[in-house]
């Protein structure tokens, strides 16, 4: 049986003799089929060219991606707390060395994630590093496309991961789209990581919201309205997007308000 991963998306599905005819993921409007139709990937095949980037950011916080880049190319995030660590979404494959740097450091406590196109590898990585408990949104489970009993669904607004970590949902993107708010990050000040729940954008400075990044399909002024006053109630100074260069270093609580405000202008 063979791990398929889809090769526009990353995700991962239930493993099989013959690749899926479909992944749902990308059928979804907010993702694609490109022009020359569904492919797939081996995921035992790839371990000879592919393998993880693992970089330290800062204190506490690790990057870690795949090289090549796989699908659409983003980067896991590893916060490390002395209670433990946590995943912050996923990346299609987990290489050797990677795992061992990671049960080095103690092991993960939980993975959770800012949305489904980002849970690509997570079985994998879970059942690789001991059972790891999979937090998905009660709203998303729809978007799973490889099942898995390690996956425990949460539902609310709110989940407190360990002490200084929680997940917050603010929708948007998906139902389930959520940010991770780290209250440890940027020196004590806070860092919100977001996947592109909110998207940081080439200007410095600003952020942006779609419910469809590749078909560019924007979201409801309400939908972004909502997304901006839940994260005006949280305490950071730095967001981390879903990609190595999407960071606002400092002052991205005024970034997200003012670039929500902009948004909704221009829908008006």
């Amino acid at each position: 049986m063979t791990v398929w991963i889809c090769k526009t998306c990353g995700a991962q599905h239930t493993p099989s003799q013959t690749p899926p005819a479909h992944c749902a993921i990308c059928e979804d409007e907010r993702q694609y089929v490109g022009a020359a139709g569904q492919l797939w990937l081996d995921r035992d095949a790839i371990t000879a060219s592919h393998a993880n980037d693992w970089r330290e950011i800062e204190p506490g916080l690790s990057g870690i991606g795949v090289v090549p880049t796989i699908a659409i190319g983003q980067r896991a995030l590893l916060v490390q707390t002395p209670e433990g660590n946590v995943l912050w979404d996923c990346v299609p494959m987990l290489d050797a060395a990677t795992m061992d740097r990671i049960k080095a450091l103690g092991g993960l406590k939980a993975m959770c994630f800012s949305h489904p196109h980002f849970y690509t590898g997570m079985v994998e990585w879970s059942e690789a590093l001991g059972g790891v408990p999979i937090r998905l949104p009660e709203v998303d489970l729809a978007h799973v496309m490889r099942p898995s009993p390690l996956i425990t669904p949460w539902s609310g607004d709110r989940l407190d991961i360990l002490p200084g970590v929680t997940v917050h949902r603010v929708g948007g993107h998906f139902e389930g789209s959520s940010v991770l708010e780290w209250a440890a990050g940027a020196d004590g000040k806070g860092a919100l990581l977001v996947g592109d729940t909110i998207q940081v954008t080439p200007a410095a400075g600003w952020v942006s919201f779609m419910r469809s990044y590749p078909n560019m399909i924007p979201l409801p002024a309400r939908d972004v309205q909502t997304i901006a006053d839940r994260v005006a109630e949280l305490s950071f100074d730095r967001l981390y997007g879903g990609w190595w260069d999407k960071v606002i270093a400092s002052d991205a609580k005024t970034a997200i308000a003012r670039s929500a405000e902009r948004y909704i202008a221009a829908l008006a």
